[in-house]
């Protein structure tokens, strides 16, 4: 059976019969994983093959949020705390080749946490570029404050999660750093001219359109489209991220039952779906909510099923590294200094 053109979540660390009856019929493409989904390695890992094993693909994407700092699913006890991304910008200013060392390491870490668990798509990068006086959402999450040099940490972040066998997802596509108000409660209004933001926003994703995935922001900017924000624009979708931007990999929504969007969610899904994302992405594990966004969802096919699998084809087997060395080399890099020993294996 083909894949559906969504990603959905689930309601707690097992897999209802409910669950089970809606995986199997709707067939999403993928699930999407949160701090409610997780207890142990043993339960998670377990999570995941049961969902496999009901939507009858075995290379079906699994995603989580696993950013650091503010934003990460799995913690202690059992996986380690990771800096947020302003971290590896701070460094970089010590020392460009620290920080870049250490962001494509502290995902590469990542990267084996969850590979452990059968978990092979992680939603970072960010390429936004946050914006004095913008909401705080985003934050200490980003990499910096130009577009030069949060493309290049989001590059090496990508990188360490390839190396790692985790495919990345680039994000908030085309730019959530200078909005005024947090998506999942209100819908941002973002109104700078559309110059300023090819020199700055959208410049800091240029670089990285040859990831396979991105996800869209729920953000309007009224210089492109003065109604529509960005996940249901079919003109930004089609002049700023296709064209401008460059990406065509595969557009994922960022959560259409944020607050940011208006109308039912099977109606969300279909706007997003008619202004060219290739999948919706449903996170709050509401099976009636869960059922609406399927309704609207067909089955993968054309172009869209070719981007879903050149997205997996760009996994590829981690390489050999040595985590105790590797954990302890990461943990002088965050001190700012550069780690002692042996060499540590990136790929």
């Amino acid at each position: 059976m083909a894949a559906s053109a969504f990603i959905t979540g689930l309601a707690g660390q097992t897999i209802s019969t409910s669950e089970r009856a809606f995986l199997r019929e709707a067939a999403p493409w993928g699930l999407i994983l949160f701090k409610r989904n997780v207890d142990t390695p043993a339960q998670v890992a377990t999570l995941v093959s049961e969902f496999r094993d009901s939507v009858g693909r075995a290379d079906a994407p699994v995603l989580i949020d696993q950013e650091g700092g503010r934003v990460q699913r799995l913690g202690p006890p059992h996986w380690p705390a990771y800096p947020p991304g302003a971290c590896y910008g701070q460094l970089y200013d010590q020392d460009p080749a620290l920080g870049l060392a250490a962001a494509r390491l502290g995902a590469r870490l990542i990267a084996a946490d969850l590979h452990a668990l059968g978990i092979n798509v992680d939603c970072m990068p960010l390429a936004d570029v946050p914006l004095s006086g913008a909401d705080p959402v985003i934050g200490d999450r980003a990499y910096g404050q130009t577009p030069a040099k949060v493309a290049t940490l989001a590059r090496a972040v990508a990188d360490g999660l390839i190396d790692g066998g985790v495919l990345p997802v680039l994000k908030h596509i085309p730019g959530h750093g200078r909005a005024t108000a947090d998506s999942h409660h209100n819908l941002p209004v973002v109104d700078t001219d559309r110059a300023t933001l090819e020199q700055s926003d959208f410049a800091a994703f240029r670089p990285l359109a040859g990831l396979p995935m991105a996800m869209t922001a729920h953000v309007v900017f009224t210089a492109i489209d003065p109604v529509l924000p960005a996940t249901t624009s079919a003109t930004i979708v089609s002049d700023v991220i296709r064209t401008a931007i460059g990406f065509q990999g595969l557009l994922m929504t960022d959560d259409v039952s944020m607050n940011a969007l208006s109308g039912t969610l099977r109606e969300r899904a279909g706007a997003a779906l008619a202004a060219g994302c290739d999948v919706v992405l449903h996170c709050n594990g509401n099976l009636e909510e869960m059922q609406a966004v399927a309704a609207e969802s067909s089955s993968m096919s054309g172009t869209v099923a070719a981007r879903a699998s050149r997205a997996l084809s760009a996994l590829r087997l981690p390489g050999g590294i040595d985590l105790q060395a590797a954990r302890a080399a990461f943990s002088d890099m965050i001190a700012g200094k550069s780690p002692t020993g042996a060499q540590v294996p990136t790929s």
